[in-house]
Formats: structure tokens, C-alpha cells, sequence
């Protein structure tokens, strides 16, 4: 079965002055705060559509990897995944670096790092994602 989510954001203004908000209609979870200023110079207290992609990825990602590690037999205590999405103004977005700690008894680092580029390949968002390198440093804990 299909899930669709959905997310709305309302704009005022034009793009260097205005601002807006985006409501995660699905959940209800949150309504956030949006504007160019932020994306382009970086700030505090006001979300990035970057920041959305973000937690996007890192959740697919431990996802992902929690199913590709259980899938090998070694499911995991733990994942930890922060994904920094890259913004330049005048290119857009240029990529996303996953930093990745896990707690997996009984799995070796070969095995580990393996795995873990299975799971950033296949990640769905990942490969919604396919126009940007996507790069991984993955850990044991």
C-alpha cells in the first residue's frame, strides 16, 4: 500500500525579503519557520528546506541500514545518523554527507562499512536523490 505524506508551506513577499512557514501536514508534528536569509547565510531558529532534506535522509538512511543489518543477521542496538545537506546560492544543492554511528554486537568493520554503503544506495530518499553525490562516514560504536 502507498503512503503519501504531505507538507505545506505558505510564502509572503518576495524571495530575499519575504519569509514563510512549512506545516507538516501528515503528522501535525510541527510548523516551521522559513526564509532566504537562513538558507543562503546559515542561522539559527529558522529551518532550510536543506534542514527538512536532512532529516529526511538521516531517518531513511537508519532505516535502511537497520533493515540491511538485521537482514544480515546482526540487528542493531543502535544507529545515530546526522545528514548534512549542502546548499551554495548559486548552485543549489550539491550534496549530502551521512555521519553514521551504530551499536551492532557481533559485526565486524568490513562487514559494517559494506553494509552501510548498501544502505545509503538504497535508502529511498537517497535514491530520490541521485543528482547529488551522497557521501557516508560510518562508525562502530
Amino acid at each position: 500500500m502507498a503512503v503519501t505524506s504531505e507538507s505545506t508551506t505558505v510564502w509572503t513577499g518576495d524571495l530575499k525579503s519575504g519569509s514563510g512557514s512549512v506545516s507538516l501536514d501528515s503528522s501535525g508534528a510541527a510548523t516551521l519557520a522559513v526564509n532566504w536569509r537562513a538558507r543562503s547565510e546559515g542561522g539559527a531558529e529558522t529551518s532550510t528546506p536543506e534542514e527538512l532534506l536532512g532529516a529526511a535522509h538521516s531517518a531513511c538512511f537508519s532505516m535502511a541500514f537497520s533493515n540491511v543489518l538485521a537482514a544480515f543477521g546482526t540487528p542493531p542496538e543502535s544507529i545515530r545518523t546526522t545528514a548534512a545537506v549542502t546548499f551554495d546560492p548559486a548552485e543549489g544543492i550539491t550534496g549530502s554527507h551521512l555521519l553514521v554511528e551504530a551499536t551492532v554486537p557481533g559485526l565486524g568493520e568490513e562487514d559494517f562499512q559494506r553494509l552501510a554503503d548498501e544502505a545509503k544506495r538504497t535508502c529511498p530518499v537517497s535514491r530520490a536523490l541521485v543528482g547529488i553525490p551522497i557521501t557516508i562516514e560510518a562508525s562502530l560504536a
